[in-house]
């Protein structure tokens, strides 16, 4: 099983990253969390990688059910995404394939909210591609 939903985009880091969020919020999703990866390397380690951004996005409807379904569930929200900028000018956009809640909890009551959430990342990534 894969673990991750994956696009590349032909549209530039800040672009995507603006593009993303304005497609995750038409899904219901709001980002919680936004760390600049590229950055705090470069500040802890004074290593240079291509710019990466990972974010933490929620749908507080999905979480909720999620948590009544396996109130452990937490350890693995929000939704995690990553924009990262290719070699070739594109951008890459990865999202944590929902899936894996029910795979790693083992929690089948978890099934019909993961599908769900999936449906919604996907949408969002492709989103994306119509940019």
């Amino acid at each position: 099983m894969s673990f991750a939903l994956s696009t590349t985009v032909d549209l530039d880091f800040d672009r995507t990253v603006a593009a993303l969020r304005e497609a995750l919020s038409t899904q219901g999703f709001g980002i919680l969390t936004e760390v600049d990866l590229s950055g705090t390397l470069k500040t802890k380690l004074d290593v240079d990688v291509p710019r990466q951004l990972l974010l933490g996005a929620c749908n507080p409807a999905y979480a909720y059910r999620a948590l009544q379904a396996e109130e452990r569930v937490g350890l693995l929200l929000p939704c995690s995404l990553t924009v990262r900028a290719g070699a070739d000018g594109r951008t890459l956009v990865d999202a944590m394939d929902p899936a894996l809640m029910v795979e790693l909890t083992g929690t089948s009551a978890l099934t019909e909210v993961a599908a769900e959430v999936r449906s919604a990342l996907r949408a969002a990534l492709d989103a994306l591609e119509t940019r």
